[in-house]
């Protein structure tokens, strides 16, 4: 997700994927109570006015609920890293939350492979 962002860009995506987590670590872990939301990536629009934060959510079953909640608090987490990063930033970007679906298809992915049914290999298989 980060390879066309310029080096600027990527300080930026770095800094607010910090701060991002410890905004949600220490201020609005109790919505994710029974839940794991880990900020597995942030992509940053060239003029950083805007950044795209992929969050990953484990059990995936309780992903939906907790976007929503997240879509609610928008502007008090927007505040929040406004307050931390404000002195470092001119402007502080706009935020979206992308949900990252990367360990659900990795999930449905080894459903697939653990059904199929390979055979063993043999030692005529091997000598060949």
């Amino acid at each position: 997700m980060n390879q066309s962002q310029s080096k600027r860009q990527l300080k930026f995506s770095k800094l607010i994927q910090k701060e991002i987590s410890e905004i949600f670590q220490k201020e609005h872990s109790a919505k994710f109570i029974g839940s794991l939301v880990t900020v597995s990536d942030v992509s940053m629009s060239p003029d950083l006015g805007l950044a795209r934060i992929y969050l990953s959510i484990f059990p995936v079953k309780s992903s939906e609920k907790i976007m929503e909640e997240i879509e609610a608090a928008k502007s008090k987490i927007r505040g929040s890293l406004g307050r931390r990063i404000g002195k470092e930033v001119r402007i502080v970007p706009h935020i979206a939350f992308h949900s990252d679906n990367t360990a659900e298809e990795a999930e449905k992915m080894d459903q697939i492979i653990n059904k199929l049914n390979i055979p063993p290999t043999t030692d005529i298989d091997t000598e060949e």
